[in-house]
């Protein structure tokens, strides 16, 4: 079993090489990492299903793999938009090889001391993330709140909450959905750097994002990059009926003899037949 996972892991991270044009050596894009991980995923969750263990786990793990390099391709996109978006705002993009995407928000362009109210710095910033998010409606974001040291624990744990929330309203209001966003405070337990001097206290006061891509992220893009589904032929309007000949909902003798101009004529031609008998009866 392991030697058949391994094959098909092996074959999805193959197709998933690049090759850097300028250094001409070959690495595994996002793309492939997305893939692996969804292959490994994959033949695990085949097994599930019983019967021939080999055989599932190494369908699971293509059909993983195939999921995963979705998913991977609609990170590798987004994260270049929002790079491209927040250059200069200040904001740091950084991905993970779990396929998250990681937005920084430091405190110098965030919020004032000791406040939740955003600057109009971030709020320029966080237009440009709107607009991204909009783009790429298929993932979760996670927004939390962190502090420095300064302060009672209490305080920074709701100070962080509230700049946290702060973030999502805004988002919120310009046309993020609402469920696709969720809130959390760490106050001063989750510093980057020790708390030892202002500058690093500065970097430890900061609201991060992290968006994470939906199982289903990819296809949609997928959809629209490959063939597009045949829409089938249009349905047979027929042959307009001949106007010319009569429909025929019965027989066609009964209807001659149902004819009332028909029947006159026989009329007619009968009455002019006796006439010509008696005349030539008074003739001999």
């Amino acid at each position: 079993m392991k030697k058949i996972v391994m094959i098909a892991v092996s074959s999805v991270l193959l197709s998933a090489c690049a090759t850097d044009p300028y250094t001409g050596q070959s690495s595994i894009s996002n793309t492939g990492k997305g893939a692996g991980i969804g292959a490994v995923v994959g033949a695990g969750a085949g097994t599930l299903f019983g019967g021939n263990d080999l055989k599932n786990a190494g369908l699971g793990a293509l059909a993983g793999g195939a999921v995963g390099a979705a998913i991977g391709a609609y990170m590798d996109s987004q994260e270049q938009e929002m790079q491209q978006s927040l250059q200069g705002t200040g904001i740091q993009v950084q991905r993970t090889a779990e396929n998250t995407l990681n937005l920084t928000m430091p405190s110098s362009i965030t919020f004032g001391f000791d406040l939740a109210t955003l600057t109009p710095q971030a709020q320029a910033a966080l237009d440009s993330v709107a607009n991204v998010l909009n783009q790429y409606p298929d993932s979760k974001i996670t927004i939390t709140g962190h502090t420095d040291d300064t302060g009672s624990d209490s305080y920074n744990q709701k100070l962080s909450e509230e700049r946290a929330a702060s973030v999502s309203s805004y988002l919120s209001q310009h046309n993020v959905n609402y469920s696709r966003l969720s809130t959390q405070g760490m106050g001063e337990s989750m510093p980057k750097v020790p708390n030892t001097s202002e500058a690093n206290r500065a970097q430890n006061r900061r609201v991060e994002l992290a968006i994470v891509a939906n199982n289903n992220a990819g296809n949609q893009q997928q959809q629209q990059q490959g063939y597009p589904q045949q829409q089938g032929y249009p349905q047979q309007q027929g042959y307009p009926q001949q106007q010319g000949y009569p429909q025929q909902p019965g027989n066609y003798l009964q209807q001659q003899q149902n004819n009332p101009q028909k029947q006159l004529n026989k009329q007619k031609q009968k009455l002019k037949q006796q006439q010509q008998q008696q005349n030539q009866y008074h003739y001999q």
